[in-house]
């Protein structure tokens, strides 16, 4: 009888989609700290809360506009985020 090893361990990712738009100005208070997570819904109106750290690499003179994709593990941990 074949049995699964231990360590195998299906990944399942959830993925999330959403808008952002958010003004520099606006992003100072996630920078400087005054608050640390960006609320935001996704396509299917699911409300989700983000560390806003991850959106540092996304910052221009502008603020931050685009679509997202975001990923979790199983566990609930960001695998990546994205810009589509």
């Amino acid at each position: 009888m074949l049995g699964i090893s231990p360590h195998f361990r299906k990944q399942i990712m959830m993925i999330f989609t959403f808008p952002m738009q958010v003004s520099y100005q606006e992003f100072l208070n996630y920078y400087q700290g005054s608050i640390d997570k960006i609320e935001v819904k996704d396509s299917s109106g699911k409300t989700l809360w983000i560390h806003a750290r991850h959106f540092r690499p996304f910052l221009t003179t502008s603020g931050i506009r685009g679509y997202f994709r975001l990923q979790l593990d199983d566990e609930g941990k960001l695998v990546s985020l994205t810009q589509v």
